[in-house]
């Protein structure tokens, strides 16, 4: 049957994670849940990884909203602050989660020297959108 209230669900196990998504350096993004793997229209869902000491390059996700849980580690969410025109460093530890309004410049960080960071995703559109930037700081003519 070709009705919405026939379909079948997807089972995605972790070897069947894809790194065929967009990237950022520093960080490694593997994608589950989307129009490519699942058939998705309105979701993607994977996981980020940070190797012990790395930081991510600044970027953000365009029209996407991100919500993030973080899995393993202790990884640091670095965004810009208009209001205080400083970065702000948000800490996190397993169990925690991240909302990533849509356009919000960030970067993470694992600070930790010996263990991988882990964070599972969601994304409020049906493909990664990722745009990677030059830095943080703004524009001193803003």
């Amino acid at each position: 049957m070709s009705d919405d209230f026939h379909r079948r669900l997807h089972h995605v196990v972790p070897a069947g994670l894809s790194g065929d998504t967009a990237q950022t350096a520093g960080m490694t993004r593997v994608e589950a849940i989307s129009g490519k793997t699942v058939g998705s229209r309105a979701l993607w869902m994977g996981e980020t990884h940070v190797s012990p000491g790395a930081a991510s390059g600044d970027h953000h996700h365009g029209e996407s909203e991100t919500a993030i849980y973080v899995v393993r580690g202790h990884p640091v969410f670095v965004f810009f602050d208009r209001e205080t025109g400083a970065e702000k460093r948000l800490e996190t530890k397993p169990g925690d989660y991240v909302f990533v309004p849509p356009f919000a410049p960030h970067r993470e960080e694992n600070p930790d020297p010996g263990n991988e960071a882990v964070v599972v995703i969601a994304r409020s559109t049906q493909e990664a959108i990722v745009v990677n930037l030059p830095s943080l700081k703004p524009d001193p003519g803003e």
